[in-house]
């Protein structure tokens, strides 16, 4: 709680830090954010918040899904008054605008972006041949099986991973720390500001590295990350 030493910002950082991710992918692949057609699987902490992130930066929300199954609309979606009804009422069972679907379907809609912000292991062997989405942003933790990254990799579909791209939520939960060690209290803007500087500078690096050594942007992410903790640790002497 924020009385108590908290930070603002803490509950909408994982889901603000997919999108500001995904923004910066499509700046590097030569994509306008606000003209790209958006499905967005899981509508809860992570998936609620990057939908209606990814409306408010102009992009058109075309599906969403809870554990209630999912809404599409071509024209698309009403973002923020489904959250206000799915709060009201538990889940978007009951929402009436839009078409019924299932997650499956959601899954295999046309669409330029799909976030995959619910659970592990959504994208399988099984369905990854069926996937006509052009950019996969993974909000979730392992929302993509081995197999299925693999397909996808080789049909061209950019997969932005999770280990990259959920990680707003951990750097605000650092955020917060460096405020309580410094008796600080950053205020939305500041800390906003902040996560997409992180978000942006962490990308950047593992695209960078993707492209030196002709690696998926998963491997690359894992690659840095591994370069980085070796080299401190090396320039400490913990290890000759």
């Amino acid at each position: 709680p924020i009385s108590v030493g908290g930070s603002v910002f803490r509950h909408e950082a994982t889901g603000a830090g997919v999108v500001m991710l995904t923004a910066r992918a499509c700046e590097r692949i030569g994509w306008n954010l606000a003209e790209q057609r958006c499905v967005v699987q899981g509508f809860g902490n992570v998936g609620g918040i990057a939908a209606h992130e990814l409306a408010d930066c102009g992009a058109t929300v075309i599906a969403v899904s809870d554990v209630s199954g999912g809404v599409h609309d071509e024209a698309g979606l009403d973002v923020h008054a489904m959250t206000e009804f799915a709060q009201a009422n538990g889940s978007l069972e009951r929402w009436e605008t839009g078409r019924r679907i299932t997650n499956e379907q959601l899954l295999e809609l046309p669409c330029d972006i799909l976030v995959l912000a619910a659970r592990e292991d959504q994208v399988t062997e099984e369905n990854a041949g069926r996937i006509q989405a052009r950019l996969i942003a993974e909000g979730a933790n392992g929302p993509t099986s081995l197999e299925a990254d693999a397909i996808l990799h080789d049909r061209g579909i950019l997969i932005l991973p999770d280990i990259l791209t959920n990680a707003g939520g951990v750097t605000v939960s650092y955020f917060e720390w460096v405020q309580d060690l410094g008796r600080l209290f950053w205020d939305r803007d500041e800390i906003r500001s902040k996560l997409a500087e992180k978000m942006n500078d962490a990308f950047d690096r593992v695209w960078e590295t993707s492209h030196e050594r002709g690696t998926t942007l998963r491997t690359a992410a894992l690659v840095t990350g591994i370069r980085e903790v070796a080299s401190a640790l090396d320039a400490r002497g913990l290890y000759p």
